[in-house]
């Protein structure tokens, strides 16, 4: 089961032979990073994943994967621009820059409709933006893509064409770790191939 409504997660977890039920979690993403502001960066985006994970209905014999991510740009955690203004700020201040994608996963292990296994860790992946032209900019940002993905930007789509390169696990910042959410799974007594 995915506790997220992102497209992307879902397309990387087809794309590696899962086929989860989704169910989103309506968490107040907002609140609850105000209430871990003393946090450390990574704590507060697998607080995120946890609460999707734990606020979805889930079956009796189920595994729930929740995930969130964040950019941490020049000691600042961003999430969703929003808005267009929002989005183009965020851009002209990454344009030619780096930072650090954090994907917060959290894994449970439902049996007899009780958790009876919780696994939880957060990726890391340096992304490199490039400096798209003033038109290029306006032309995304028309597209709405950037509006509503974690730090206004994707490598699977449109975004792809103004990041220079990444350091890290490619599919974590598209949502959702595969080799960590394997590892995750493997603390809980799941084998990745009983899912595909």
């Amino acid at each position: 089961m995915l506790a997220s409504q992102s497209p992307a997660r879902l397309s990387v977890l087809r794309a590696a032979g899962v086929e989860p039920v989704v169910r989103v979690s309506g968490v107040d993403e907002d609140a609850l990073l105000a209430a871990l502001a003393d946090a450390s960066p990574e704590d507060r985006v697998v607080a995120l994943s946890a609460a999707k994970a734990e606020a979805v209905e889930h079956d009796d014999e189920c595994v729930v994967i929740g995930c969130d991510s964040m950019l941490l740009f020049e000691g600042e955690l961003v999430g969703k621009p929003g808005t267009v203004e929002a989005a183009r700020e965020r851009w002209q201040r990454v344009a030619g820059k780096s930072g650090v994608l954090i994907t917060g996963h959290t894994v449970l292990r439902v049996s007899s409709g009780e958790v009876v296994g919780r696994a939880s860790a957060a990726e890391s992946t340096t992304v490199r933006f490039g400096t798209p032209s003033a038109d290029e900019l306006e032309a995304y940002l028309a597209t709405g893509e950037p509006l509503q993905v974690a730090g206004g930007f994707t490598i699977d789509g449109l975004g792809g064409w103004f990041v220079d390169g990444i350091d890290g696990d490619h599919t974590s910042v598209i949502g959702i770790s595969l080799p960590l959410t394997r590892r995750l799974l493997g603390r809980l007594g799941v084998g990745v191939s009983t899912l595909w």
